[in-house]
C-alpha cells in the first residue's frame, strides 16, 4: 500500500462544499469525500504552520516536540521520528513536494522544492508551482519497486489572496473599492496588519472581496489538485494508495477581528478538513462526527501501513473509520488541548460543548485574558460568557492545568509555552515585497520603526 499525504495550507473546513459551504469551491475534494471518509470535527491543536505540521508529521504534541510557533530556534529532538523516517525504515520510498525545509526534510529520499513569481501584483500561481513539483515526485514514485510515501504541500489559500485568472473574479462582482462601502474600515484601522494588507489589496473597501478571494484561492487549488488525482488514475494507483487530505490550520476572515490571518484559537483556525480514501478498506461516504486531532494522523497512517510504533500522543482513527454503520459519533478524545505562540501566546480546551481560551500574556488586539464559549448555543464563538459562568471557567481551567502538568511529567521536558518568546515583532513597513516561505524577498531595509507589526522574524520567516 502506498501513502500520499496532502497538506492544503490554511484551509478552514467550512469553506469546502463537502462541509456545507455555499460556494462551489471544491468539486474535486467533494468527490474525494464521497469516495472516502470525512471527519466532521477534526482539529489542529497547535497553530500555525510550524507547530501544525510538526504535530501532523510526528503524532506528538508541543510538550513533546517543543515547536510552539514560527521560529527555527526550536525544533523536534533528533531522536523523535518524523512520519517519513518511520515509513522509510519500514521499506517505503519517500518523497516530498514541499518548501518548508528544516526538520521537515528528514526521512525523504527526494525533496522537490518550488517557488512562484512573487513580483506579480495581482496573481500568484502557487498551486501550479506545487502541482509541477508534485507530479515530478509522483512520476518518480510510480517507478519504484517498493511502496512509496509522498507528502505534497500546497499553499493556497495562504495570504496574500491573489488567485490567477479566471479564478480571480470567480466569486465577486462589483467594485471592491467602492468609496461608499465602509465595511473594511476596522481592518484598515488596525495598525499591526494594515501595511501588509496594503501590499496585496490596496484601497479595498468591501470586506466581502478578500473573503471571496480566499474562496477563489481554494477553487484554484482544488483545480490544481484535480491534476494530481487524474495522474493517480492514469498510473493505476488509486486502489492501492491511502490518500489523506488535510491541513495545518484554518483562517480568520472577519469573525473575531483577526482579519485574514491564522491566529486566535477559534474554530475558524483550528477546525480543519480531513478526508481519507483507500478503496476497499476506507468506507465510501462515511462521516465521523466525534472529536479527532491532527495528533491522530500518524498513528492512523502507520496502522493502515502495518508499521509498528511506540505509543504516540495521538490515537489511530482506524476503528472509527471501519466501525459498523454509515457514520459514528465518537472520536479519539473528549477534550482537545490547544496552543498558539505566534501573534498570541494562549492555551485552549475544547470539548463538544465548551471552549475555554486563556492568554498567557496580552495580545495586540486587546482581547480578554479569559474567553469562554458555549458551543451548543454559540457555535461561532461570538459571546464570551466567562464573567457570567465562573464555575465553568474554573472547571475547564482545572482540566487545562492538569493536562499541562501531566504532559510535563510524561515528557520530562519543561512547559515550552512560557519559555519561548512570541517570535513575531514590530519591524516597520514592508516597502517593496511581501515575505513568503516560497522565496519572496523581504523588502529593503528602509523601514520606519513602529509602522508595522509584520510577519518578519529575526530570520525572516513567517507562517
Amino acid at each position: 500500500m502506498n501513502v500520499i499525504l496532502v497538506s492544503l495550507d490554511t484551509l478552514r473546513a467550512d469553506r469546502l462544499g463537502c462541509y456545507g459551504h455555499f460556494r462551489p469551491t471544491t468539486p474535486h475534494l467533494d468527490r474525494l469525500a464521497a469516495q472516502g471518509t470525512l471527519f466532521m470535527e477534526h482539529f489542529s491543536p497547535h497553530i500555525p504552520t510550524y507547530p501544525g505540521h510538526t504535530t501532523m508529521l510526528t503524532g506528538r504534541d508541543v510538550y513533546a516536540h517543543h515547536v510552539t510557533g514560527q521560529s527555527a530556534a526550536f525544533e523536534p529532538p533528533a531522536d523523535m521520528p518524523m512520519l517519513a523516517e518511520r515509513l522509510k525504515d519500514a521499506g517505503y520510498w519517500t518523497a516530498a513536494a514541499d518548501n518548508l525545509g528544516k526538520w521537515f526534510t528528514r526521512g525523504f529520499d527526494m525533496v522537490e522544492t518550488y517557488a512562484w513569481d512573487t513580483s506579480l501584483k495581482r496573481e500568484w500561481r502557487k498551486g501550479e508551482a506545487v502541482l509541477e513539483a508534485s507530479l515530478r515526485a509522483l512520476n518518480v514514485a510510480a517507478d519504484q519497486a517498493q511502496p512509496f510515501f509522498l507528502f505534497l504541500h500546497f499553499w493556497d489559500p495562504h495570504t496574500p489572496y491573489l488567485p490567477p485568472a479566471p479564478f480571480d473574479r470567480m466569486f465577486f462582482e462589483g467594485d471592491e473599492r467602492d468609496p461608499t462601502n465602509r465595511s473594511m474600515d476596522a481592518v484598515w484601522a488596525f495598525e499591526p496588519f494594515k501595511w501588509y494588507f496594503h501590499e496585496w489589496m490596496p484601497g479595498v473597501t468591501d470586506i466581502e472581496f478578500p473573503k471571496a478571494q480566499y474562496d477563489a484561492e481554494i477553487a484554484y487549488m482544488d483545480a490544481c489538485l484535480g491534476h494530481v488525482l487524474t495522474r493517480l488514475e492514469e498510473l493505476d494507483l488509486v486502489d492501492d494508495t491511502l490518500l489523506v487530505i488535510t491541513t495545518d490550520h484554518g483562517e480568520e476572515l472577519d469573525e473575531h477581528g483577526c482579519w485574514f490571518d491564522h491566529h486566535g484559537l477559534y474554530d475558524t483556525n483550528t477546525r480543519i478538513p480531513l478526508i481519507l480514501r483507500l478503496p476497499g478498506a476506507v468506507p465510501a461516504g462515511r462521516r465521523v462526527h466525534g472529536l479527532t486531532r491532527s495528533l491522530d494522523l500518524v498513528p492512523t497512517i502507520l496502522d493502515y501501513a502495518g508499521v509498528a510504533a511506540e505509543p504516540l500522543d495521538g490515537i489511530s482513527m482506524r476503528p472509527l473509520i471501519e466501525a459498523d454503520g454509515p457514520g459514528v459519533s465518537r472520536g479519539t478524545c473528549d477534550a482537545i488541548h490547544m496552543t498558539e505562540n505566534t501573534w498570541m501566546k494562549k492555551r485552549a480546551v475544547r470539548t463538544h460543548a465548551w471552549k475555554l481560551i486563556r492568554a498567557l500574556e496580552p495580545d495586540a488586539h486587546g482581547f480578554p485574558e479569559v474567553e469562554l464559549y458555549n458551543l451548543s448555543e454559540d457555535p461561532e464563538e461570538q459571546r464570551n460568557v466567562a464573567d457570567a459562568m465562573p464555575e465553568q471557567v474554573a472547571a475547564l481551567t482545572a482540566i487545562m492545568e492538569d493536562h499541562v502538568r501531566r504532559r510535563v511529567e510524561t515528557t520530562g521536558r519543561p512547559d515550552p509555552l512560557p519559555l519561548q518568546p512570541v517570535p513575531l515583532k514590530r519591524v516597520g513597513k514592508m516597502q517593496d515585497s511581501v515575505p513568503d516561505k516560497a522565496g519572496a524577498a523581504v523588502g529593503d531595509e528602509k523601514l520606519r520603526d513602529g509602522d508595522f507589526i509584520g510577519y518578519v522574524r529575526d530570520d525572516q520567516e513567517r507562517g
